[in-house]
């Protein structure tokens, strides 16, 4: 990746002076890495606090340093993205996005099982990274929109079926619950969920916390994937329940 200079877009609610987004990075590849962190550094609301080579020197990283959103490459020696993920979430320490050069394996799989919140090409562009970033900062998550669904349907065709496959809390959801689930399926952002569903974007926040307690889940991409699981947004936009804006 080149690192040209970046700014907040207008409208991110994360830019310069709201709060510094602390990053920890970790990619094998010195050069990858150092690109990583120049484009990082160089947008005035993020600041790249430690960088590791391999997974295992990432969590000890998060430990010390409490960063805001780990950055970590899938494959890595000593202890890959996959393992890397889920110690740093089951422990707290940060929320996760995860590059990678796409190519829907195991590891990608495993790291959104794991509870990564977010999944990005390393092709994307500064500004693609920047905003994904943030999303994750922001507790949103975010998959490079190019690949959401495709990503979604193919984690969803690899899954088990019958017992085992979560979602027997799904139940519980309230209609609009069930609603917002389905939207979190189709890859939609709390915004975009909230223009379908002509509700605010803070009760769609509140819509989606509630959502993953009930359901036991660590981020909205595994809500996402259930989403596909369970086939909710295979109802056509008029299914959903409730008025939605023209």
């Amino acid at each position: 990746m080149s690192a040209p200079p970046v700014s907040p877009p207008d409208g991110d609610a994360t830019i310069a002076g709201a709060g510094t987004i602390r990053v920890v990075l970790a990619d094998d590849q010195p050069a990858v890495r150092a690109g990583l962190g120049l484009i990082l550094d160089a947008a005035p609301d993020v600041e790249v606090v430690g960088e590791a080579g391999d997974g295992d020197e990432a969590v000890r990283l998060c430990r010390e340093l409490c960063p805001d959103v780990a950055v970590l490459d899938v494959r890595m020696p000593r202890r890959d993205g996959v393992a890397a993920t889920r110690e740093i979430v089951a422990e707290g320490l940060a929320d996760v996005l995860v590059l990678t050069t796409f190519d829907l394996d195991e590891y990608v799989f495993g790291a959104l099982r794991a509870g990564a919140a977010g999944f990005l090409l390393k092709d994307t562009d500064a500004d693609g990274l920047l905003a994904a970033v943030r999303a994750v900062a922001r507790g949103e998550g975010m998959i490079a929109p190019a690949v959401t669904r495709r990503l979604i349907r193919a984690f969803a065709a690899t899954a088990p079926a019958g017992p085992g496959v979560p979602g027997a809390g799904v139940d519980a959801l309230t209609p609009r619950e069930r609603d917002v689930l389905a939207c979190l399926g189709l890859g939609l952002s709390n915004q975009q969920i909230a223009d379908r569903l002509a509700m605010a974007e803070s009760t769609t926040k509140t819509h989606v916390s509630r959502i993953l307690g009930k359901l036991e889940l660590r981020s909205r991409v595994q809500a996402a994937i259930l989403a596909q699981e369970l086939g909710l947004p295979a109802r056509s936009p008029a299914g959903l329940s409730g008025p939605r804006r023209p």
